[in-house]
């Protein structure tokens, strides 16, 4: 959709200059006051003096009202009348037109930590996951007109940024709880009973990072906004899987090392063997290999220690 946004091009001044020029008013508006009082006490026409006073003190009134100051990344939408003239974003200190409606807006990054919301991934499986959101104002016109952003109501506020991006953030919090949940009902939480190829939450993050973004993306920028960055900073399994979980984790880790351990085992024996065999240290037929294979295995694979019996026959016995 393309943007309505653009630059203020209406009337502004240098603040300083018309500070001055405001004083100057009230000055003359003191003076003409004082002239009208001092003809009126002495008989001579005096409207004019009264006219020109209530001029100036108008003037000088709507003068000080046209004040306005903008930091860094700081905005200001200006209406006329409910009609958008623009978005004024000079640095400095400036005079605009008094009769303009105002709504100040900030164009900084934001931080969002969301709390952990409970979702059901890819299988089933219900996960705890959480992400930190940076994100920012990009266009001004959507963020005040094309969402209920209304902060007017609220006592103690009036016109201020601050208010008007809490609201913004309350809309981005929606948003992201919305863009997780459906991120994570993409992807497994791991490889366990799954494709070891597949992107899992566990170990596909900046892939999942990515998507998260985009669906973010997607989301705001109907308000105007846009996420900077997305990250899943919480993944962990619901509590009422989770001891489950952890003892299925528990059996692959042990499944995996005993695989491990006796292929080392094999590997030893063989290695024995072959050694015994080419150094003609001791010959041994099948049915002793067959029993020096077995006790090396045990030997080699259990969890105990080993606890030796010496033999204290021949090999002919």
């Amino acid at each position: 959709m393309e943007s309505k946004e653009f630059e203020f091009h209406g009337g502004s001044l240098n603040g300083f200059l018309m500070c001055a020029i405001d004083v100057l008013l009230y000055v003359a508006t003191l003076y003409f006051l004082v002239r009208g009082i001092v003809d009126a006490d002495a008989g001579r026409p005096c409207a004019l003096w009264f006219v020109l006073t209530g001029v100036l003190f108008i003037a000088a009134i709507i003068c000080s009202c046209g004040f306005a100051m903008l930091e860094p990344n700081e905005a200001k939408v200006m209406t006329f009348f409910g009609r958008y003239v623009g978005t004024f974003r000079k640095t400095g200190f400036f005079w605009l037109n008094p009769f303009m409606s105002v709504k100040n807006v900030s164009l900084r990054a934001r931080n969002l930590n969301a709390e952990p919301i409970k979702v059901n991934d890819k299988v089933g499986n219900p996960v705890l996951i959480g992400l930190v959101l940076v994100w920012r104002l990009k266009d001004t016109y959507k963020a005040i007109f094309d969402i209920d952003t209304d902060v007017s109501n609220q006592a103690n506020v009036g016109n201020s940024a601050t208010a008007r991006m809490n609201k913004f953030q309350n809309f981005v919090a929606v948003q992201s709880d919305s863009a997780l949940r459906e991120v994570a009902g993409l992807y497994a939480y791991d490889n366990e009973g799954n494709d070891d190829h597949e992107v899992t939450l566990r170990d596909g993050s900046e892939e999942i990072n990515q998507v998260l973004k985009d669906k973010l993306n997607e989301r705001l920028a109907m308000a105007g906004m846009e996420a900077v960055e997305a990250r899943i900073n919480y993944l962990a399994y619901a509590p009422e899987i989770a001891a489950v979980m952890l003892r299925r984790q528990q059996a692959a880790a042990i499944i995996t090392a005993r695989e491990k351990i006796v292929d080392g085992a094999v590997s030893m024996v063989k290695m024995a063997l072959d050694k015994l065999s080419k150094e003609n240290v001791v010959e041994l037929d099948d049915e002793k290999k067959a029993a020096m294979v077995s006790n090396l295995l045990v030997v080699l694979c259990g969890d105990d220690s080993a606890q030796p019996v010496v033999n204290a026959g021949t090999l002919n016995h």
